[in-house]
């Protein structure tokens, strides 16, 4: 029975790394066939850290920090209105709605954040 029960173990694990070289190999295939999936699925990896981190407790931990990490927000708009413009086919005009919205918050951060004056680092020695 020991014997049986061995050998089903094995017979298990076999099937099981196969099948799961078998899927990595077809996900490879849409990667490379589907960028759009790529770039959506590096979206949603990067609003997992900002998901996690949103919480009283991290905010406490991580201090000034929090706002350095949430600056990846930016890298997910940009991502996501990607991956919806690879996504849809025949009519773009509602993707590339997002890509100018995007691009006007983008633009007026960008200005927002070069009129502000700059700290000036403390003169050595004075």
């Amino acid at each position: 029975m020991a014997a049986i029960t061995h050998e089903t173990g094995d017979w298990t694990l076999r099937l099981l790394l196969l099948g799961l070289g078998t899927y990595w190999q077809q996900i490879l295939e849409d990667i490379v066939k589907r960028p759009y999936i790529t770039v959506g699925f590096t979206a949603w990896l990067l609003l997992v850290p900002l998901a996690l981190t949103s919480t009283r407790g991290w905010m406490r931990r991580l201090g000034r920090r929090r706002a350095r990490l949430h600056t990846l927000v930016y890298a997910v708009g940009v991502l996501g209105v990607l991956h919806f413009l690879w996504l849809v086919k025949s009519d773009l005009r509602e993707p590339l709605v997002y890509a100018a919205i995007l691009a006007l918050l983008l633009g007026r951060r960008a200005w927002w954040k070069l009129r502000r004056p700059q700290a000036q680092p403390p003169m050595r020695g004075a």
